[in-house]
């Protein structure tokens, strides 16, 4: 099958988005490949086609959870074998399924950074027939991206134990640094880079500021009809926003990290079904989700950077009709800059503090812990110690970014269960045990694949089925595991904390590194708080500029041009009238035609000049020759 059969034989779809035959056929030819997708430009089929077209595994690296599971559940209803390993498997669950994967059971299988380093998950790895690597995310290997994790930086060392490894390497928004350093830190060859224009020109970036936040947002939310998110930056906002807007009769619902897994899903689906017509969330809310017609997106507060914005902001208008997105801010917001960047990142010494109060919370002894999980409560830790939840938040984040260790946030895993017996055993105990009897025969007429694969399985289906308690049926899968039978893993949902390293009895981070990661996080403000102040440039031109897409046209619709536009009064369409008269008339050059002018004009008519050339009314050649392109002008 060629790649648009594949394309249409597992997904559905007739034909490529831009872009996406291009990248999927120069993986198919062998070369490395960087693939810049702006958010929702399905960067997920760029590395699925080819890998279902190739012989053997593809290997995801995926640093989202989240992710992770969201495409392994759709592959799977799409009959494609894939598998997803993070922390709080098993040891005995996670080899059995690589053994699965070794013998070619798995078409996809997909891992975190951090797995990559393991020893344990390396002695399979190199006995998989891997033909694909591909690498989500891929900017978070670069010190200039915005979200850099150093476990990102072994992948090159992984992809060069095999022989001539197709690599992908894939993210929604990189700068130009940011992919150089891509392509180095994978150790890339023979690399084909496809960039996707980042304009998005259904959408129009506003940013306006408010000395009401609330009052704005109900405004906004009442003028513009559809659905929408609204981010802001506490769990704590998003249940008080939620209810300040359904006061005001606005749908509602709010979402965020430290929900129970099974309620994030409820109102995820309830907002993608319509039944929700507004979400207030943090940044844990959209990864993953594609809803073609959001019809504007809010950010009550600045965000830390314009990746994020860019990302965030780009989740509305996937389906190509008019969208805004909005950020709102006051003068205090710039005035928190300082605080946040001590509390993103404090002082070594605090650090090394919280890290032995988690180690000792959790009975980790020095010198031990080494690929262990535990659940761990961040609200309970924090009530505990009497910390502040988003400093001990920030710390986790700098250890695992140190490989100290890795977090997970709560999310939900249903219970897993695989027969351990062969079938005469099996038959054996049926006949001898009624309850196991009764057990097995729901188990086998319920799941498939049970001898050969870990499978969800629901207790409360079972249950009904028996005409018995979820309890007795969670009572005797024990009692089966404990007679190893089966291995019977329930489910899961809360937040976790892996040790990659053994506990060291002092973390040492320096100053020095602290200072360079300030640094690093204030340069990235500088650039959010450009984009707020900025009166004069289109705010789509500055976002695609600072991705490194240089000659983006206005878009028209934000509203610095809209500004632009508005400001059109009948001085300006005097003088414009005598500007295109005098261009079309003879050929001169801009001095030539202030000259006609008086002297108390020519600001005026200098900014008007400016207005033509950037909206392309004008253009200027390489001799300095005005030139007239467009008939009249755009309202």
């Amino acid at each position: 099958m060629n790649s648009e059969q594949t394309l249409k034989q597992y997904f559905g779809y007739s034909q490529f988005r831009p872009l996406q035959k291009e990248i999927v056929q120069s993986v198919i030819d062998g070369n490395d490949t960087i693939a810049l997708l702006p958010t929702g430009g399905g960067k997920s089929i760029c590395f699925q086609v080819p890998a279902l077209m190739l012989e053997g595994v593809c290997i995801v690296v995926t640093p989202l959870i989240a992710l992770m599971k969201d495409q392994v559940e759709n592959l799977k209803q799409r009959d494609i074998m894939a598998l997803a390993l993070f922390g709080g498997m098993k040891r005995r669950e996670i080899e059995f399924e690589l053994e699965n994967c070794i013998n070619g059971k798995y078409k996809f299988l997909y891992v975190s950074p951090e797995r990559l380093m393991s020893k344990s998950f390396i002695d399979y790895a190199v006995n998989i027939n891997v033909t694909l690597l591909a690498i989500d995310e891929a900017h978070c290997i670069s010190q200039w991206g915005y979200d850099f994790r150093p476990p990102y930086l072994e992948i090159a060392a992984f992809r060069n134990r095999f022989d001539n490894l197709r690599t992908i390497a894939l993210t929604a928004s990189a700068t130009k640094e940011v992919v150089i350093d891509i392509q180095k830190k994978l150790d890339l060859n023979k690399t084909q880079i496809f960039t996707q224009s980042f304009v998005r020109s259904n959408l129009s970036y506003v940013v306006q500021k408010v000395e009401n936040k609330i009052q704005r947002i109900i405004h906004i939310s009442q003028r513009i009809e559809g659905t929408g998110l609204i981010y802001v930056k506490s769990r704590k906002r998003t249940y008080e926003l939620s209810q300040l807007l359904s006061q005001r009769q606005i749908t509602t619902d709010y979402y965020h990290a430290g929900l129970d897994p099974e309620e994030r899903t409820r109102k995820q689906e309830a907002w993608k079904n319509g039944k929700i017509r507004i979400m207030i969330c943090t940044n844990a809310f959209g990864m993953g989700i594609d809803k073609p017609d959001v019809r504007f997106v809010i950010h009550e507060q600045k965000p830390d950077t314009l990746e994020a914005y860019y990302q965030e902001a780009g989740r509305a208008g996937r389906d190509g009709n008019k969208a805004y997105c909005v950020m709102l801010y006051h003068e205090s917001d710039m005035m928190d800059d300082e605080r946040n960047i001590e509390l993103k990142y404090p002082a070594s010494e605090q650090i090394s503090r919280i890290y032995e109060l988690i180690c000792n919370d959790l009975k980790v002894g020095v010198g031990s812990g080494i690929n262990q999980s535990f659940n761990f409560d961040i609200q309970r830790f924090c009530q505990n110690y009497k910390l502040q939840p988003n400093l001990v938040y920030n710390i986790l984040k700098i250890l695992e970014n140190e490989s100290y260790l890795q977090t997970t946030e709560a999310f939900y895993l249903p219970s897993r269960l695989k027969i351990l017996v062969d079938d005469q055993t099996l038959s054996d105990w049926q006949e001898k045990e009624e309850n196991i009897d009764l057990i097995f025969k729901i188990l086998l007429r319920s799941y498939g694949g049970l001898f050969d694969f870990y499978t969800n399985i629901f207790e409360g289906e079972i249950a009904r089925r028996l005409h018995k308690t979820e309890e007795w049926v969670k009572a005797e899968l024990k009692k089966l595991h404990d007679f190893e039978m089966i291995d019977y893993v329930p489910q899961t949902h809360k937040p976790q904390i892996v040790f990659l390293e053994n506990r060291f009895n002092k973390v040492s981070i320096s100053q020095e590194k602290i200072n360079y990661l300030r640094k690093r996080y204030y340069d990235k403000i500088k650039f959010v708080n450009d984009y707020l102040m900025n009166t004069d440039k289109c705010r789509s031109s500055v976002l695609v500029h600072y991705f490194g897409e240089q000659n983006a046209k206005n878009c028209g619709v934000c509203d610095v041009c809209l500004n632009r536009i508005k400001n059109l009064n009948q001085e300006f369409k005097k003088h414009f009238k005598k500007i295109k008269f005098m261009i079309q008339s003879q050929q001169m050059k801009k001095d030539d035609l202030l000259n006609l002018f008086k002297s108390g004009e020519i600001d005026e008519i200098v900014s008007i000049l400016r207005w033509l050339i950037d909206e392309g009314y004008l253009i200027e050649n390489k001799d300095g020759i005005l030139k007239w392109t467009k008939d009249q002008l755009s309202k």
